[in-house]
């Protein structure tokens, strides 16, 4: 038998955990709502050690949380949620707790980037050693892998916040995010959708004008992360990237706005493998976190067969 991993997709409406090694080794899972870090994480440790009598001891757990997080190990807040708007959850130590419990090693990162390093290792991106994901729902978030190493630095990537052209003759919305209100997600978000054109995505037809404009920002973001990081591959999740018709409207525009500044073949002739969807779907976050798990015990690069 080989090692088996404890992983937690801890998100700001609910809850999920996984027992396994992989998508093909998943042992149990299991889904709380996100009440209070009281409840939802007695509950989470309960299932862990119900598992942990049922198939044998767990070598370590991951945890992907939603944020802001605080990921510098030498920080004495590491593993803590930080200005969540999340009530009751800001300052919660949800890697100390949750590691104390289990009494194992923690590895701790971002829902995003555990949904990156979950592509890189089984999806959409495997093999390649720079990419992002980017999930496009609620909220918009990215993570990223670079030369094979997760991307973090001053804090973590907030890719959701970056600004993008905005004309308001075209689009006279003001946007929502309370911080920087035009950003990307307050453009381009599934809630920034349904404030301006009064209906949820999901209810809007797809020859609804609303479609030409969210393509129009998802793009120049990709152009953005294309031009910064240089990606081999950008892989767009989330809700909102159900509506499939999204993809050749985003790969349209790309290659437009890059005008032919970027010459690989990946953009030039190949761009409809080069942004393309998640290949996890939703499970990505989950596994994700096992994918952390499994790193932090063997301490290999993402992309060199962890």
């Amino acid at each position: 038998m080989g090692p088996l991993y404890a992983g937690i997709e801890a998100g700001g409406t609910k809850f999920v955990c996984a027992v396994g090694s992989g998508p093909d080794d998943l042992r149990a899972e299991a889904r709380f709502p996100t009440t209070t870090p009281e409840e939802t994480l007695g509950r989470v440790i309960d299932f862990f050690r119900r598992q942990g009598r049922e198939h044998g001891r767990l070598d370590a757990v991951g945890i992907a949380s939603f944020g802001p997080v605080d990921l510098d190990r030498e920080s004495p807040s590491w593993g803590h949620l930080t200005s969540t708007p999340k009530p009751g959850w800001a300052h919660t130590d949800l890697a100390g707790i949750v590691g104390r419990a289990l009494e194992l090693p923690v590895a701790f990162d971002t829902d995003v980037n555990g949904a990156a390093l979950a592509e890189g290792r089984w999806g959409a991106a495997r093999g390649l050693a720079t990419f992002v994901y980017v999930t496009v729902g609620t909220g918009i978030g990215g993570g990223a892998v670079v030369d094979g190493e997760l991307l973090h630095g001053l804090v973590h990537p907030e890719m959701g916040h970056m600004l993008v052209p905005h004309d308001r003759d075209a689009d006279p919305f003001a946007g929502q995010c309370p911080y920087h209100g035009d950003c990307l997600e307050g453009l381009a978000s599934g809630p920034a959708i349904a404030a301006r054109w009064g209906r949820a995505a999901h209810e809007l037809p797809d020859d609804h004008p609303a479609w030409d404009l969210e393509a129009e920002y998802l793009a120049a973001a990709a152009v953005n992360l294309t031009v910064v990081l240089s990606p081999q591959r950008v892989v767009l999740g989330g809700g909102v990237m159900e509506r499939a018709q999204l993809y050749p409207k985003i790969r349209r525009r790309t290659r437009e706005r890059l005008n032919g500044y970027v010459r690989s073949p990946a953009v030039v002739d190949e761009i409809d493998a080069y942004i393309v969807p998640p290949a996890l779907g939703k499970r990505a976050g989950v596994l994700g976190a096992l994918a952390l798990a499994a790193r932090l015990r063997s301490g290999a690069r993402i992309t060199r067969g962890l």
